[in-house]
C-alpha cells in the first residue's frame, strides 16, 4: 500500500476513539477471516488450524481476543468520565441483531449440486442455534448488565465465578448417556458435561458436532458461554484501568497491562497439566492464556500507536476494525457463495483452488494464498465503506 493511502486512512479515522483498540479489533477480525477461508480444509498450516482438543494454537486465540475487545469497547464507549447507561432498548437491540445475524449465516446455504437437497430439512429444521455471533450477543448483553450492576471487586468475582463454576460442573456433575451409562469428570471430545447439556437442550441436529459420540455438542455451547463472559469481563477490567488512569500516566498503563498479561499467560500455561487449555471447553486455563495474550497485544499496540504514534503501518487494520461485524458478515456470505456456486464437477471455490492457486503455489501455499486473496478482496470493500464514512453499527 502506498504511503498516501495509509495517510488517507489515518486522516479519516473516527474521532474520539482509542485507536489501538480499533486496530486490535481489526487484527482479530482479519485473523478470523484468514483462518476461516482456506482454499482447502485439507491443506491448512498447523498455526492456522484449531488444536485438535487440549492445547492451543494462534487460531484458538482469535475468538477470545475479539470478546476481550468487546469488553474494552463497552467501557470505551462511555469515554473517560461517562457513566455506564441503564441496560435497555439500545443494548438489547444490538444483542438481538447479532443473534439474528448468526442465525442468518446458519441458514444461508444451498447445495445446488444435489438435486435431492432439502434446504428446509437441512438448514431450517436442523438450524444450529449457537455460533460465533450468537455467543458474542449473549456475552455482550450479560456483560452490559454486570458492568452496570457491579463495582470493580464485584466484576473480578464475577469473572472468576463465570469461569470456575462451569468447570466445577464439568468435573463433578454426573450425567447419563442414552445407553444408560453414567459419567462424571470426563473431558473428552464428545464426552463431557457441556456436551451432554448441549445435546439435552438443543438435540443432536442443532449443534456443530452432530456426529460426536456419545454426545453431540457445540463448541459455542450454552455452558461454555459463561467462561466466555469471563473473557469479556477481563476486557472490561482492562478498559476500566484505562478509564481510571490519569492522562499523565500512559507509560505506566501499558506496562501495567503488559505485566498482568504475562502473569495471566504464565498462570494459564502452568495450570495446563491439571486444568487443560481447551477452547471448546473454554477452560479456566484457556481464559487466562488467551486474556494474557490479549493484554500483551493491547499493551504493545497502545504503546506503539497511542503513545509513540507509530500508526501508519497499522492503518489497514483500522479500516477493518471499525467495521468488524460488517466484515464478518461479508466474509461469511461470500465464503458460502464460493461453496454454493457449482463449476464443472465441483464448486467455484474448489475450481479456483485446484485450477489456479494450487498449481501456482502448491497445496498448502495455495490454500493460504486463497485465504489471503479473500482478505484482500474484503479489504477493498471495507475501504470503500471507510472512505465514505460508512460505519455499520449493529
Amino acid at each position: 500500500m502506498s504511503r498516501h493511502h495509509l495517510d488517507h486512512i489515518l486522516a479519516q479515522r473516527p474521532a474520539g476513539r482509542l485507536m489501538s483498540v480499533d486496530i486490535l479489533r481489526g487484527l482479530a477480525i482479519a485473523a478470523m477471516v484468514l483462518v476461516n477461508n482456506p482454499g482447502s480444509w485439507s491443506y491448512v498450516y498447523a498455526p492456522m488450524a484449531h488444536a485438535q482438543w487440549h492445547g492451543w494454537t494462534p487460531t484458538d486465540v482469535i475468538f477470545p481476543l475479539f470478546l476481550f475487545v468487546v469488553g474494552l469497547s463497552i467501557v470505551l464507549a462511555t469515554g473517560k468520565n461517562g457513566e455506564f447507561p441503564r441496560v435497555g432498548k439500545t443494548q438489547w437491540t444490538r444483542a438481538v441483531k447479532l443473534f439474528g445475524l448468526g442465525l442468518f449465516l446458519a441458514v444461508f446455504f444451498y447445495n445446488f449440486r444435489d438435486s435431492s437437497y432439502s434446504w428446509l430439512n437441512d438448514r431450517v429444521e436442523g438450524i444450529r442455534w449457537m455460533g460465533v455471533l450468537q455467543r458474542i450477543a449473549l456475552v455482550y448483553i450479560a456483560s452490559c448488565y454486570l458492568v452496570r450492576w457491579l463495582p470493580v471487586p464485584g466484576l473480578v468475582v464475577a469473572a472468576i465465578a463465570c469461569s470456575l463454576l462451569p468447570w466445577l460442573l464439568m468435573l463433578w456433575m454426573p450425567y447419563q448417556a442414552d445407553s444408560g451409562e453414567f459419567f462424571r469428570g470426563q473431558l473428552l471430545f464428545g464426552n463431557h458435561f457441556s456436551a451432554w447439556l448441549d445435546q439435552a437442550l438443543f438435540g443432536n441436529r442443532h449443534v456443530y458436532y452432530r456426529d460426536a459420540q456419545p454426545f453431540a455438542f457445540d463448541p459455542e455451547g450454552l455452558l461454555t458461554t459463561f467462561p466466555a463472559i469471563s473473557t469479556c469481563l477481563l476486557g472490561i477490567l482492562a478498559g476500566l484501568s484505562w478509564k481510571c488512569a490519569s492522562d499523565a500516566t500512559p507509560q505506566k498503563l501499558w506496562k501495567y497491562w503488559l505485566v498482568w498479561g504475562v502473569l495471566m499467560f504464565l498462570a494459564g500455561q502452568t495450570m495446563h497439566p491439571w486444568v487443560p487449555v481447551n477452547k471448546a471447553l473454554w477452560s479456566p486455563s484457556f481464559v487466562l492464556v488467551t486474556a494474557g495474550i490479549s493484554l500483551i497485544l493491547l499493551a504493545g499496540l497502545y504503546y506503539l500507536v497511542d503513545i509513540r504514534e507509530r500508526r501508519r503501518v497499522f492503518a489497514p487494520l483500522l479500516v477493518l476494525g471499525v467495521n468488524a461485524i460488517a466484515l464478518f458478515m461479508l466474509a461469511g456470505v461470500v465464503g458460502r457463495l464460493f461453496i454454493m456456486i457449482p463449476v464443472a464437477d465441483t464448486t467455484l471455490k474448489g475450481w479456483l483452488f485446484s485450477s489456479v492457486f494450487q498449481p501456482l503455489f502448491g497445496s498448502y501455499g495455495g490454500s493460504l494464498a486463497f485465504a489471503a486473496c479473500c482478505l484482500g478482496l474484503f479489504y477493498g470493500v471495507m475501504w470503500q465503506m471507510y472512505r465514505r464514512r460508512i460505519f455499520w453499527k449493529v
